[in-house]
């Protein structure tokens, strides 16, 4: 393949904070995925030895360090304190960009987009601001159509309005390893061994953060429901994430106020997400305004079925209704009923499991998502487009926006 440029166009992924969740993932995705004989990645991290960093590594790429920044805690918008230290950042780490010839700076976050994208502006580097929260969201709203320049959303939802007046704005959803092959009934005897639990117990189960938005309380509630419905079915709740605004006490505290403290089950963040979601009957999603939630694609890789709130990208994600079970918001009756009523029937169960899996091999790859990103870097900085592409044919074509 011949190229117009001599020097790959340098992309910098930038990181706060060392916990890992679903925008580390999918960067992951694309940074093993992307054309390294036209893109030369960074990833800059708070902690050399964090998390982060570990899995980074993973990819073969670059990692510098940035040391602790003034990022505003995850879940809390940025007070004046925070803004005042993130402008006295921006100098230091503009210098980090220029030293490293940085052409585009990545964010994948709402407290990385707050920390990096001064010091993107300040160093003459693009900004591309990798959306991934709700459509009201302040920054997307208000700073990104101003600064950024381009914007990649996860989800028509989560981009709502705001693409209208931003130039480049796309909807490009995450990646996912489409080759994942997982026994799910080794995964299933483990982990009812595991527990100890009998053969004929049904794991339902929750991925993800424990926030408010993701409604871990709200999914207790939905495991008792199933209780009074099926008494006699035996059944496990098994919580999967690190608790984040909400503590595993006070998932304790209501499982116990709602009877169900024999039948909830806090198992902590355990990657890689989908073998455990294998191992599961169910994967209950009752968060609300979700952009775009990963497990819900995980799990359909796996053969997992899925029982979700009609709720944000949920939607999206299931076409609405034809890939899994949406039942309405805020009710765990109605999760209860949308779990028993797939648990119940072995012919539907199957048929939402396999139509599920053919969709999100057909869309959810990591060479599309990174065809279509590295598209974007081109129109950023064309001086890296290459004259022809070995791989033939165009990036697909991002989702249309609303």
């Amino acid at each position: 393949m011949q190229f117009v440029a001599e020097r790959r166009t340098k992309i910098c992924f930038p990181f706060c904070g060392d916990l890992i969740g679903g925008s580390h993932i999918s960067v992951l995705g694309l940074l093993s995925n992307l054309d390294r004989s036209r893109f030369d990645p960074l990833v800059v991290v708070e902690e050399p030895q964090g998390e982060i960093a570990r899995m980074m590594r993973d990819a073969d790429v670059d990692i510098a360090t940035a040391g602790l920044l003034p990022a505003p805690r995850h879940g809390e918008r940025a007070g004046l304190r925070d803004a005042l230290g993130i402008v006295r950042a921006s100098g230091m780490l503009a210098r980090l960009l220029r030293e490293r010839a940085v052409d585009i700076v990545h964010t994948n976050d709402g407290r990385t987009h707050a920390t990096w994208a001064l010091p993107a502006k300040r160093a003459g580097a693009k900004l591309v601001w990798h959306h991934r929260g709700a459509p009201d969201a302040r920054g997307l709203r208000f700073i990104a159509p101003r600064i950024a320049d381009a914007v990649i959303s996860v989800s028509s939802f989560a981009l709502g309005k705001a693409g209208t007046r931003i130039r480049r704005a796309r909807v490009i959803h995450s990646p996912f390893d489409t080759d994942i092959r997982v026994d799910r009934q080794t995964m299933h005897a483990a982990l009812l061994g595991e527990l100890g639990c009998s053969a004929d117990t049904r794991l339902i189960a929750f991925f993800g953060v424990l926030i408010p938005r993701k409604r871990p309380l709200l999914f207790v509630e939905a495991v008792a429901a199933l209780r009074r419905l099926a008494p006699n079915l035996p059944v496990q709740g098994l919580v999967f994430g690190t608790p984040l605004e909400i503590d595993e006490a006070v998932v304790r505290k209501h499982a116990e106020r709602h009877g169900v403290s024999d039948a909830i089950r806090l198992m902590g963040f355990r990657y890689p997400g989908a073998e455990w979601i294998a191992a599961c009957d169910l994967l209950v999603v009752p968060a609300v305004d979700e952009p775009f939630g990963r497990t819900l694609i995980e799990s359909m890789l796996v053969d997992t079925p899925i029982v979700a709130s009609r709720s944000g990208g949920n939607i999206e994600a299931l076409q609405e209704g034809r890939l899994g079970v949406l039942v309405a918001p805020e009710d765990p009756h109605a999760l209860a009923v949308g779990a028993l009523d797939l648990l119940s029937d072995k012919n539907r169960y199957a048929a939402l499991a396999a139509a599920a899996r053919a969709h999100a091999l057909g869309h959810f790859g990591e060479d599309r998502h990174a065809e279509a990103v590295m598209a974007l870097y081109d129109e950023l900085v064309p001086s890296a487009r290459p004259s022809n592409r070995s791989r033939g044919g165009s990036a697909p074509a991002p989702v249309p926006l609303p």
